[in-house]
């Protein structure tokens, strides 16, 4: 129990920083102690539950909604109806492909002065990366590329980002609960140890959030690449 409580309050703190990366070093962590499966079953509340708080911390969950419905409906489009092998079916080596592609975009960023804006191209490119998205999270249950690079090259501020990043994980959380489903693939989920697992993650993404609004928008920046080429690595070297 006490294993639990550090893991999710330390997975919680970096989500409530950069917005991101509770299931990734809950999981990572977690396998240490107990099988994939049993930690898969811890995050389920956790996961869901810290998603739909970032997406509604912000003043600006309307406007988001209105600015990313294409990117949503992508997302779910693509989960649904991925041209990908499914989740239990994919080759070992996408994650690490996805690892090597998040380190490479993680030190582009804190390498380049400015991320190259997508703005001009926003309405017809926030449905191909929202199906993109759902495509490889139905394929490996990672739903940060391309949502991350993309949302990120909308120029939008640090706290608009973090929600923005909350919206597409909440949607990215939701499509694939309703592929699992429909192809019968949801395992036993200890809904008990996931409720209390879900205490520490709210305490540590509310300190994660606190230290996010005392820093400066260039420390946010540079916490946020690091954190994505730290994920990067983990994944590669998993």
């Amino acid at each position: 129990m006490i294993t639990i409580i550090c893991v999710f309050l330390l997975a919680g703190i970096v989500k409530g920083v950069i917005g991101l990366g509770l299931p990734t070093i809950a999981m990572g962590l977690l396998t240490v102690v107990m099988t994939p499966a049993s930690a898969a079953g811890l995050l389920i509340l956790p996961s869901l539950v810290t998603n739909i708080w970032q997406l509604f911390t912000g003043p600006t969950f309307i406007n988001l909604i209105k600015r990313l419905w294409g990117f949503i409906a992508g997302i779910f489009i693509g989960t649904l109806f991925s041209l990908l092998p499914g989740l239990t079916s994919a080759s070992s080596w996408t994650e690490t492909a996805l690892g090597i592609v998040l380190i490479m975009y993680g030190l582009w960023g804190l390498i380049a002065k400015r991320l190259p804006s997508s703005v001009q191209s926003e309405k017809w490119l926030s449905p191909v990366a929202g199906y993109i998205t759902g495509t490889i999270t139905a394929a490996t249950g990672v739903f940060v590329i391309p949502a991350v690079p993309y949302l990120q090259s909308l120029q939008l501020n640090k706290n608009d980002l973090i929600q923005a990043l909350g919206l597409a994980f909440t949607a990215s959380t939701i499509a694939l609960a309703i592929h699992l489903s429909l192809d019968s693939k949801l395992a036993h989920v200890d809904y008990y140890l996931s409720a209390v697992a879900l205490i520490p993650a709210i305490a540590g993404m509310y300190a994660g959030q606190y230290l996010r609004k005392v820093i400066s928008e260039l420390a946010f920046r540079r916490c946020f690449f690091i954190g994505l080429i730290a994920l990067g690595i983990y994944m590669t070297i998993k």
